[in-house]
């Protein structure tokens, strides 16, 4: 990774000799591998067997989680929040444990749209939920920086499984707590 960031400077037009150019492939390539190391990750380890019992039977919400991703177009950034919710049947899950798997999911090159289902179906399929709730809000800076450069737009998307998308009224319980 090194030696492509190193390319791509000197693509750029830069001097990689320039004083503070030397180092910059070594940590631009250490900082990649820090911002993609949901690639190292898997559902299991990140859970590390965090299911307590309970009988609890109403919604648990874990809102305004903050996440950092890289668009998998451009390789830009996009920063927001997630909010995850879920319906306990029987068991719940360490409080930390959700956000490691926003965590997870969102340090991987990708698209809000697909990360929002990846991180509700995790819940779903960790803590066999009644259902699952995830809105996530993002600025994208490929939509930033470039393209049509607008500084103001963000992004929201949602992903309901199980009673979420079957009962209006979870839904719009859920959807209220998060405004």
């Amino acid at each position: 990774m090194e030696k492509a960031y190193a390319a791509i400077i000197e693509q750029v037009g830069e001097d990689l000799t320039r004083e503070g150019l030397v180092d910059t492939p070594a940590r631009a390539a250490k900082a990649m591998a820090y911002l993609t190391r949901g690639y190292q990750q898997s559902l299991e380890e990140v859970v590390n067997n965090a299911l307590f019992p309970s009988d609890n039977s109403e919604m648990v919400l874990v809102k305004d989680i903050e996440l950092y991703s890289l668009c998998e177009h451009h390789l830009l950034p996009f920063i927001g929040k997630a909010h995850v919710a879920y319906i306990p049947d029987g068991k719940v899950i360490g409080l930390s444990k959700i956000a490691r798997i926003v965590d997870m999911y969102a340090r991987r090159l990708q698209i809000q749209e697909n990360m929002t289902k990846e991180i509700a179906e995790a819940i779903m399929s960790v803590t066999d939920a009644k259902g699952v709730g995830v809105v996530i809000e993002a600025k994208h800076m490929c939509m930033m920086m470039r393209g049509v450069e607008k500084q103001n737009g963000s992004m929201k998307t949602s992903m309901m499984l199980g009673t979420f998308r079957s009962k209006p009224e979870t839904r719009a319980e859920f959807l209220s707590l998060i405004n």
